[in-house]
């Protein structure tokens, strides 16, 4: 009896630690955080806003304002799980040279902005510079959201609940179920925190969008891009390109901007 006991007092300690682990590995292994600044617009010949602001939680984020004369749209650009805003700065002057301003902000623990980075602060973080924007004067219907891989969790999560022109996502994943079948087959999907659920939220997106995908995209499959684009309803269009998960933009980038201008060009009307 004794010995029974042990044994599963043992399992049970065992058990409950590797869950525990699994849920900080889990986090550490989606979220990359840098906090060295590398970089700023103005070492580019680009004008720019340094701009904090706080979250509803009270977590202070940085966040680039980049102004472009004439501006009928703004981009709210959402990155991915790695780095920082210094690490866009190729992005930023694309968009630019779109003729739109560009706001792109640092999730909590990223860059200079305050706290940890988790899903719950990922939505949080984008609702807050979406307030930023409107106390500024810019209109909902000015706004592009702009997600790149996990960061179109967040603009999706945002565009289900608040009004804006139109939608880009790059790379974007169907949920975190998906991505954790993909990446972690022989484990149950209960064991992880993290839902992510764009698949659901963006059933409810009605406004234009635009899903960016490459075919060669070894992080995020491209059948997950496909997916996603299946469950949101019209107006809807996908855009096929080539390259890795983070080289596509750029393998692309001539494709891209034809596409985008054009769909800029009708969100903006």
């Amino acid at each position: 009896m004794g010995k029974n006991m042990s044994l599963s007092l043992f399992l049970v300690i065992f058990l409950v630690s590797g869950f525990l682990f699994l849920r900080y590995f889990e986090s550490h292994l989606v979220f990359y955080p840098t906090k060295e600044v590398q970089i700023f617009p103005k070492d580019r010949g680009l004008d720019f806003e340094d701009v904090f602001f706080k979250t509803k939680d009270n977590i202070r984020l940085n966040a680039w304002f980049i102004p472009s004369p004439k501006a009928r749209l703004t981009v709210l650009f959402c990155h991915g799980n790695a780095g920082n805003i210094s690490h866009r700065l190729e992005k930023i002057l694309f968009l630019h040279a779109l003729g739109c301003n560009v706001f792109m902000f640092d999730y909590r623990g990223y860059g200079l902005s305050k706290g940890s980075p988790s899903e719950k602060g990922l939505y949080l973080d984008a609702k807050a510079a979406y307030d930023y924007l409107i106390s500024r004067g810019i209109r909902p219907k000015q706004i592009i959201g702009y997600g790149e891989s996990i960061g179109s969790a967040a603009i999706i999560d945002l565009a289900s609940t608040q009004t804006m022109a139109a939608l880009i996502t790059e790379g974007a994943f169907s949920s975190g179920k998906d991505m954790a079948k993909n990446a972690f087959p022989f484990l149950p999907y209960w064991l992880f925190s993290l839902r992510l659920d764009s698949e659901r939220k963006i059933k409810s997106v009605k406004i234009p969008k635009l899903f960016i995908h490459s075919l060669n995209d070894e992080i995020v499959p491209f059948e997950m891009g496909r997916k996603l684009y299946n469950a949101a309803p019209q107006p809807k269009e996908f855009l096929q390109v080539q390259g890795g998960h983070n080289s596509c933009f750029f393998d692309s980038e001539d494709i891209l901007r034809e596409k985008m201008a054009e769909f800029l060009k009708r969100a903006a009307q």
